[in-house]
């Protein structure tokens, strides 16, 4: 059960944000400027280690993404992405709110920052 019923609101409140539903996967998933910066899913029980618990897969720099995984346990290798930039959290598990608030906020910031000047200033309302 997701704990953090804020979640879908507080990610849909940051600027520019978009929500689609991929069928074929059973995501959902959070894009600035046509890039994916969050998702949420459920594993089925085919993928055995994540026990059809329900998870939210954020960018995550490499260091910084190694680091919360040995500090938290139900931070873990991003499901389905680069392991490398990528980290999964259990939306069951006990990642304090102020924690997932800010991985929210950098994923979002990373892919923000890779997008064009054209498209960072529109989505800012410059353009």
């Amino acid at each position: 059960m997701n704990k953090y019923g804020w979640l879908d609101e507080y990610l849909l409140k940051m600027q520019g944000v978009t929500k689609d539903y991929k069928p074929e996967w059973n995501w959902f998933r959070y894009f600035v400027g046509g890039k994916m910066f969050a998702a949420t899913c459920q594993p089925g029980p085919e993928h055995k280690a994540y026990d059809c618990r329900e998870l939210l897969t954020l960018k995550c720099e490499p260091l910084l993404a190694e680091l919360l995984r040995n500090e938290h346990p139900d931070i873990i290798p991003g499901f389905y992405m680069d392991k490398r930039n990528w980290n999964s959290i259990y939306l069951d598990g006990d990642v304090p709110d102020d924690v997932l608030r800010d991985l929210c906020d950098r994923s979002y910031s990373l892919v923000f920052a890779k997008l064009t000047k054209k498209a960072r200033e529109e989505i800012a309302g410059k353009g």
